[in-house]
């Protein structure tokens, strides 16, 4: 009988075992793909001219890409996939930057077009009235 009682927590035990066993084992794919995702993410910022337009924030996503790089090799994988993360977050912060400095600009140059034309419109009218 005494035996009976020790099964469940036997049982249980074995199971918080395998679960922390899986939990360890499984944490060196999920870095490997947060820096692989980060290392995307930086790439498509660079390539939408993020350096030129928010170069602090490509700064601080090339920084945390590499440091993961390094916490990856190093097999410290929870610092790995923290740092992917924020790299992640920095890349599409300097992406949303560089989009947003390039609306602003061709809202600019719109604002600038439609006021030139509205001159000519203006000299035009004054000639048709003469």
């Amino acid at each position: 009988m005494d035996s009976l009682n020790r099964l469940p927590l036997l049982r249980t035990a074995c199971a918080a075992c395998v679960i922390a066993l899986a939990g360890c084992s499984s944490m060196k794919t999920p870095a490997t793909a947060e820096v692989a995702s980060s290392r995307t993410a930086v790439e498509a910022a660079a390539s939408t001219g993020a350096p030129e337009l928010a170069p602090a924030e490509m700064a601080a996503a090339r920084d945390k890409m590499l440091r993961a790089n390094q916490a990856l090799a190093a097999k410290d994988y929870r610092t790995a996939q923290d740092l992917a993360q924020q790299a992640q977050a920095d890349a599409k912060l300097a992406q949303s930057k560089a989009s947003s400095a390039k609306a602003t600009a061709a809202a600019n140059q719109l604002q600038e077009d439609i006021r030139v034309l509205r001159e000519e419109l203006d000299r035009a009218n004054s000639t048709m009235t003469r």
